[in-house]
């Protein structure tokens, strides 16, 4: 069986800069993990990276959430350090200019993937917005979130974003 690990989004500016929140830091360990098990046993791991210009506000995007973040090659657009060490073990890395990523969805398919566990953050934007890509990428695979390796800096969106997912049948545990 083929499976990949997506680490989403998993950056200084969600974790502790400009759209950091608490508990965002709290999912380091967990993800460690994931990381540790995945490279253990030959699940290849993909890390997504939201990546800005400095014309972020003026973006469609940017009107929309006006807190500039993940300018590229900054400190915030950086992965936090907890998973940096593993940047360079990743199959693939994909810097993306929005929340979900439309060559995240073609590698996946491309590689032809089983199963794919997505993790990472914000539960209610770029996480649900790549688990809808890799489900319509994958229509027969098994596409899986761990709520305990996703979080959201509103616990009212992460629940709403996880019933999505139930719905789309993404495997919720």
């Amino acid at each position: 069986m083929k499976r990949a690990l997506v680490v989403v989004d998993y950056q200084n500016d969600f974790v502790t800069g400009s759209l950091g929140f608490g508990r965002a830091a709290l999912l380091r360990p967990v993800i460690v993990d994931k990381l540790e098990k995945a490279l253990a046993c030959g699940t290849h791991v993909i890390f997504t990276m939201d990546t800005h210009g400095e014309d972020y506000l003026e973006t469609a995007e940017g009107r929309g959430l006006p807190v500039k973040h993940c300018i590229k090659g900054s400190w915030g657009w950086e992965l936090d350090e907890s998973v940096l060490p593993y940047k360079d073990k990743a199959e693939k890395v994909i810097e993306k200019p929005t929340f979900g990523s439309v060559e995240l969805g073609k590698f996946l398919a491309k590689q032809g993937y089983d199963e794919v566990e997505l993790c990472g953050l914000v539960s209610s934007i770029c996480v649900l917005s790549n688990a809808v890509i890799a489900k319509a990428s994958l229509p027969e695979s098994h596409i899986v979130v761990d709520s305990k390796a996703t979080d959201d800096a509103n616990e009212d969106n992460k629940s709403a974003a996880l019933v999505c997912l139930r719905s789309i049948m993404v495997d919720v545990f």
